[in-house]
């Protein structure tokens, strides 16, 4: 049986990868996924498949399942705050279904 979640996505510079994940487990998520990313945006294009000059400016994808939807905002809310200014990066929410639901719960 599924139960309804919300999946935040963000995509950003590797670089702060470290501030975004201590915002998401702060926020009470159970655990995310990162994985390399590259495409083309307001800022230019970035390349995941060719190797960088500092790894540290590479893109990052980073998907978080959560319990509920406030917390999926409060995420997204405060990752936007505190990094978008300075850094690149996009956000955006999913709403999904997922199977053992007490993965996503403390």
């Amino acid at each position: 049986m599924t139960h309804k979640a919300t999946k935040v996505v963000i995509i950003t510079e590797k670089l702060i990868f470290d501030g975004v994940t201590t915002i998401i487990e702060e926020a009470g998520a159970t655990g995310y996924t990162m994985v390399a990313a590259g495409g083309k945006g307001s800022r230019g294009v970035r390349a995941s498949g060719r190797a960088s000059v500092v790894d540290a400016f590479t893109n990052v994808k980073i998907e978080v399942i959560c319990s509920t939807h406030e917390m999926a905002n409060e995420i997204a809310d405060r990752v936007a705050e505190r990094y978008f200014t300075n850094y690149s990066g996009i956000t955006y929410l999913e709403e999904v279904e997922v199977l053992r639901e007490r993965k996503f719960h403390k």
